[in-house]
């Protein structure tokens, strides 16, 4: 078994008990030092942060990325969102190359401080926490009324994908692409994750979002996931269709309470999507001793574009 650093690094694989609470898992996604990153600029937008041992990666195209005093910023006779995605992923795909990324997905994600607005550009899904720009996606948790109560579908994710390999993960969750609508992406990843057809992920219904900012070595990722709620038919079983999940397991939902609250078996940020769930569903009274501070610290302001 691999080590985990300090903010648990994507090429880890945990499988080991360790002593958490409900709002470890909050600071743990939330483990950031912006102290060696600069602001990254798209005009006179902030549109993310550079690691200082990233900077020298950048510096190597002039004609693409300026130092200034106030940080980096995206060469101006860039002016368009077109101009600027085909000459960055161009340099992007260079980076690549030189082994960069774990994968190149062919996925872009829009540069947008709001996913309602329009984009600056867009960006290959793979270096866009290298630029420390806020991404977006949904998080789905499927559920299944009981006589004895709640159950979870539980996948495990395979064990050959090349980030967070065999870790535990939320029902279905997905990241949000460009010019792609919420519901679509819930409706196509529902489909391609776990084979609920769309008449069924349809009825998913939008609960919320999470935020965080969770540092990785000179990854940032300020992120902004939307959480959806799809109630099950009893009876019904979710199966991998992707290959994404290695297996779906139905859980009794104390056991996956007690699984966030006693272990990091879940990819880091899965366990903020639960415990939003076990919020809303009353799994965590009103009583708790760190209730405001969990309800409060699901929706941490990130330190993504346009933020304070």
């Amino acid at each position: 078994m691999r080590s985990r650093d300090r903010l648990g690094h994507r090429g880890s694989f945990c499988c080991y008990k360790l002593a958490m609470s409900f709002l470890d898992h909050i600071e743990r996604c939330n483990a950031h030092d912006l102290a060696p990153f600069r602001p990254w600029f798209i005009g006179a937008t902030r549109t993310g942060w550079v690691h200082r041992d990233f900077a020298p990666v950048l510096a190597r195209r002039p004609d693409l990325f300026v130092s200034a005093d106030v940080g980096w910023r995206l060469s101006d006779h860039l002016a368009t969102p077109d101009a600027r995605t085909q000459a960055v992923e161009a340099f992007l795909r260079d980076l690549a190359r030189e082994g960069w990324f774990s994968a190149w997905r062919d996925e872009r994600y829009p540069v947008t401080s709001d996913f309602q607005q329009p984009a600056l550009m867009a960006m290959e899904r793979a270096a866009v926490p290298f630029f420390g720009i806020r991404a977006f996606g949904v998080h789905l948790t499927g559920y299944v009324r009981r006589r004895d109560g709640l159950h979870i579908w539980v996948p495990r994710r395979s064990r050959t994908k090349s980030t967070y390999p065999g870790m535990l993960d939320n029902t279905v969750a997905g990241g949000q692409p460009e010019k792609l609508g919420l519901l679509e992406n819930v409706i196509k990843e529902c489909l391609e994750e776990a084979s609920i057809p769309a008449e069924i992920a349809r009825q998913a219904q939008a609960v919320g979002a999470i935020t965080y900012c969770y540092q990785s070595g000179m990854e940032l990722k300020p992120d902004v996931q939307y959480v959806f709620d799809l109630e099950l038919p009893d009876g019904f079983e979710c199966r991998s269709n992707d290959g994404e999940a290695e297996s779906f397991e139905l859980w009794p939902v104390a056991d996956v309470v007690a699984r966030v609250r006693d272990t990091v078996d879940f990819k880091y940020n899965c366990n903020l999507v639960l415990i939003d769930f076990f919020v809303r569903h009353g799994l965590i009274a009103a009583d708790h001793p760190d209730y405001f501070a969990i309800v409060a610290g699901l929706r941490r302001h990130p330190f993504g574009p346009g933020g304070n």
